[in-house]
């Protein structure tokens, strides 16, 4: 155990330490050769973490030998255990895809593509794995900055305009929650999660904090995109570089939700938290706006990777949905869909950069009878699509029976019939995608389009399989999801409930 203690650090370590070379080697190969051995070597150390954790235990690692609250410390449970996982499996199996993608949409300068790509990696691992409020703040601010780099390398000029949206809206939300943090230090003065936890209690009856679990919240609803704060997402996801686009659908606003399950369950407590602002209402409430919004504008969409940006407003709306029902069981719910989704997105998204690669479009209309001649990548994104529906047996299907069975547990049935016809929306917009490109005759005067290589479709084919496997066997996603959230609020709130 003090071995793998030691080893922890070097999961945000690898990728922060790997940026900086990839911008000065020379090249293409070298600069991604580097970044798809620092996120494997991240991902089995995560995996390692996440093995060690899920018996309950946490880990401990401060810096310097300097013990909280005085110094900083990486504090891991199975909670952001199974989001590093994600976070580093996902850019594990990306990182290998996307070498053609990103010769044809980064021809130059790729160092400083991948070096970007590893800081943005390791600024996410850094958000979960510290146990520092104002750490977060400050990896949160690393990943940003180098996020806003990589979707201004898209091929259109509108790529520009997209990042500096969302660096406008990314700006926004670290204020907030900057001063939220500022607050919480001026009460208290620590910063250290655990302590905070230890000493809030003391000062609950000061105004003052509820504004700053107010700013709080706020902040890190615009990171999450969270209805109507989303409005960033759909062109950063549309106009960024497709490798780009796959990682933050799979990561980006998941690691925002983490951060805060685990301000409002672990820092502030449930009981807190519920009681001060009407946070349940609020959440549940822009939770279905966003999941009836997402899904309408997604089928409105004729651009495929605007389509599949709208659809991930809709999902955050899912997870969401889970935290206001104030339960362990809710909590749970949450976090499988957060996991799930990072495997269905990822899949999506690298179907969409295929097709993007191979026939030079992703508009839906100009993929009309592309399905025959692409067989193997649209399969793969159909099958995808099926668990982004929440069809059995994909992971899809188990996030929303989970999500379900939370609602009813709730005493919320109402919830279900709601979950249920975005469920049927999202079938809307994959069909209308299945039936252009494998119903509707191939124009005479469209080019022909060959299928991908193997090696573009073997990563792509991983994840669809992967959708599929933890839709049968859910002891890693559902007991991985209900021990985080167990770690998080199972005494506040009743394990089992």
């Amino acid at each position: 155990m003090n071995r793998l203690v030691e080893l922890m650090p070097f999961i945000v370590l690898l990728p922060l330490l790997a940026g900086p070379v990839c911008a000065l080697l020379p090249g293409r190969r070298l600069p991604w050769l580097l970044a798809v051995a620092a996120a494997a070597g991240a991902f089995i150390i995560a995996a390692t973490t996440l093995a060690g954790v899920m018996d309950g235990t946490t880990l401990r690692y401060a810096f310097g030998n300097w013990p909280p609250p005085i110094g900083i410390e990486y504090r891991v449970d199975a909670a952001n255990a199974l989001v590093a996982l994600l976070i580093t499996g996902v850019a594990t199996i990306l990182l290998p895809w996307a070498a053609p993608t990103v010769d044809a949409e980064v021809p130059e300068r790729q160092g400083v593509f991948y070096a970007l790509f590893l800081i943005a990696m390791a600024g996410l691992l850094g958000i979960t794995l510290t146990g520092d409020v104002f750490n977060v703040f400050v990896f949160l601010e690393i990943s940003s900055l180098a996020t806003y780099g990589l979707i201004a390398h898209g091929r259109d000029r509108r790529a520009l305009l997209a990042a500096f949206r969302y660096l406008i809206m990314g700006t926004v939300g670290a204020t907030f929650l900057l001063i939220g943090i500022a607050f919480l230090y001026i009460l208290t003065g620590s910063l250290n999660m655990v302590d905070l936890a230890e000493r809030l209690p003391g000062v609950s009856d000061s105004r003052a904090l509820q504004v700053a679990l107010g700013f709080i919240v706020v902040g890190l609803a615009i990171k999450l995109a969270l209805f109507p704060l989303h409005h960033w997402l759909p062109n950063a996801y549309t106009y960024a570089p497709t490798l780009i686009t796959a990682f933050l659908a799979a990561t980006a606003t998941k690691v925002a939700l983490y951060v805060m399950l685990r301000v409002v369950f672990d820092v502030f407590g449930p009981a807190y938290s519920f009681a001060a602002l009407p946070l349940a209402s609020a959440l549940m409430v822009l939770a279905i706006a966003g999941m009836f919004a997402g899904s309408w504008l997604a089928i409105l969409q004729e651009n495929l990777k605007r389509m599949l940006a709208y659809s991930s407003v809709a999902q955050v709306g899912y997870m969401v949905l889970g935290v206001s029902l104030v339960s362990v069981a809710g909590l749970g719910a949450a976090f499988l869909h957060l996991f799930n989704h990072g495997l269905m997105k990822a899949a999506l998204f690298a179907s969409v950069g295929i097709v993007a690669y191979q026939a030079g479009s992703v508009r839906i209309q100009d993929l009309q009878g592309i399905g025959r001649q692409m067989p193997w990548t649209l399969t793969a994104f159909a099958l995808a699509g099926l668990s982004l529906i929440g069809v059995p047996p994909t992971a899809g299907f188990i996030s929303k029976w989970v999500l379900i069975s939370a609602a009813l547990d709730a005493g919320q049935a109402w919830l279900v019939v709601l979950i249920l016809i975005t469920s049927l929306m999202a079938l809307v917009y994959i069909a209308r995608v299945v039936e252009t490109a494998w119903l509707r005759p191939r124009p005479a005067d469209a080019p022909a389009v060959n299928e991908a290589a193997w090696w573009l479709l073997a990563p792509v084919w991983l994840l669809v399989a992967a959708n599929f496997y933890f839709g049968l066997d859910t002891r890693l996603t559902l007991g991985g999801a209900t021990a985080a959230a167990e770690a998080l609020a199972g005494g506040a709130l009743g394990v089992g409930r």
